[in-house]
């Protein structure tokens, strides 16, 4: 049976209830807490259910010569790689202000932890789930001490083997049972024949007491919405106002059009997923009048007569008369009454019909 849990305060995932949808804005904000907060609205609009941020403790994440590293490239907020991310990163003070905007807007508001100490400053600010990035997901003195804190946990899976998300998995549940998993390829874009949506099924069998989940970087919405088919119950998009901004993650988002379309398509394909019982229902009632079979009479078939397959056939018929399925039970059963050729053959006319042959 797979655990539910509630991720945010009076919101359920696994088992039927919805797919909980996380617009993920990254560091896609350029810096500029505006942005961010329209963000937040965006996502809020477009119907996802959190907005989710990513926070670094820079010095914790990094070591001096990684911060120290030229970065050149076009997408770069500085000449180095520290001053890029410094001009990226929001202050506690900043988060502060977001969350509260966040509970303004009436969204989930959470963060990546991106090392220990940000783990710590998100716990003060009370987020109602950690979010594990794969960067951290085999940092497992870092994984044990989020799962200590007790707070739900989304964990992706990106860069990791399934010998790898065993011990993820054993080392989390050991401390929280609240948690779920997602697959997870660390690409931007990612290019479908890469995104591996079976392994969805195959976590779903390693883990089958934890809901699963989808976290993907693919250009467009179908493949996160065929992720929610597969049975994904989170599913983690990154997400922009402008594609063509700088910085590395915007051509891998979604804007707000697409975002729109993704939580209108999952919401649709959850309704039509359904129950797993097969039989007519009351919709189908007119179609099954108009146009369902029934058995009728090949020949004119007098009062008493003995029934065999060569005088029976199948027709739509007016009345309804008993249905192709049971055409074999009426093979060596009487008529009670004349049936007239190409007449349907009612219940009421068949000796026996329906009745179980006692032993």
């Amino acid at each position: 049976m797979t655990l539910k849990f509630e991720l945010g305060p009076g919101r359920m995932i696994g088992g039927s209830n919805p797919c909980f949808i996380i617009a993920e804005i990254g560091q896609n904000h350029q810096g500029d807490i505006e942005i961010a907060k329209k963000m937040i609205k965006m996502a809020k609009d477009c119907g996802a259910d959190c907005a989710k941020f990513q926070k670094s403790e820079l010095e914790y994440k990094f070591n001096k010569r990684a911060l120290e590293r030229p970065y050149t490239s076009k997408q770069s907020w500085g000449k180095t790689y520290g001053e890029h991310k410094r001009h990226l990163e929001f202050s506690h003070t900043q988060y502060v202000e977001l969350q509260n905007y966040a509970k303004e807007v009436g969204i989930f508001f959470t963060a990546s932890g991106m090392d220990e100490m940000a783990v710590e400053f998100l716990h003060e600010l009370d987020v109602p789930f950690f979010k594990v990035g794969s960067g951290d997901t085999n940092n497992f003195p870092y994984l044990e001490k989020t799962a200590k804190k007790g707070r739900p946990m989304v964990i992706s899976s990106g860069m990791q083997s399934m010998e790898t998300m065993r011990r993820v998995y054993q080392t989390v549940k050991k401390h929280n049972q609240n948690f779920c998993i997602l697959q997870c390829t660390s690409a931007y874009p990612l290019e479908a024949e890469d995104v591996n949506l079976r392994v969805i099924a195959e976590y779903q069998k390693e883990f089958p007491d934890i809901p699963i989940g989808y976290s993907g970087h693919e250009s467009g919405v179908h493949i996160s919405v065929a992720a929610v088919a597969l049975g994904a119950k989170v599913i983690e998009r990154h997400v922009t106002l402008d594609k063509s901004w700088k910085g590395s993650d915007h051509e891998a988002s979604l804007e707000p059009s697409e975002l729109t379309e993704l939580v209108k398509a999952i919401r649709l394909v959850e309704r039509s997923l359904g129950t797993s019982i097969k039989q007519m229902l009351p919709c189908e009632k007119p179609c099954h009048d108009k146009l369902g079979k029934s058995v009728v009479a090949k020949v004119a078939i007098p009062k008493g007569t003995v029934l065999s397959m060569d005088m029976l056939g199948v027709k739509v018929g007016e009345p309804k008369g008993v249905p192709p399925e049971d055409i074999y039970q009426l093979v060596g059963k009487s008529v009670t009454e004349d049936v007239e050729e190409d007449e349907s053959i009612t219940p009421d006319v068949v000796e026996s019909y329906g009745k179980k042959i006692k032993c």
